[in-house]
């Protein structure tokens, strides 16, 4: 039986929290030091959803780019001829799919 995919949408400007929401996307805003979209995924992870596809639309590349920086920041790890070899485990053993949804979709 293939694994639940959870579909987060992320493509919203957040006009109600624009004072955090001009910089960044309303799913990147801070709770307690962590984004609030990866509160959510740990919250679905916790079920044993871990498969997730987040669409994206206003300053999605910045989810993309938390996301790449976030298993850099979270692992020691050793660069060889641009492959990475991890040493260290996270907790985090989600399966993204990054879609870009446009910056108008309803």
């Amino acid at each position: 039986m293939e694994e639940p995919t959870v579909v987060i949408l992320c493509g919203g400007t957040g006009t109600r929290l624009r004072e955090h929401t001009e910089y960044i996307p309303k799913p990147l805003v801070q709770i307690g030091g962590m984004p609030v979209l990866v509160h959510i995924m740990k919250h679905y992870a916790h079920y044993g959803f871990k498969k997730f596809i987040l669409c994206l639309g206003y300053k999605g590349e910045m989810i993309k780019d938390y996301f790449i920086k976030h298993e850099w920041l979270l692992n020691d790890f050793t660069l060889v001829q641009n492959k990475i070899i991890k040493h260290t485990k996270t907790d985090d053993d989600f399966s993204i799919t990054f879609v870009d949804t446009g910056q108008k979709t309803n």
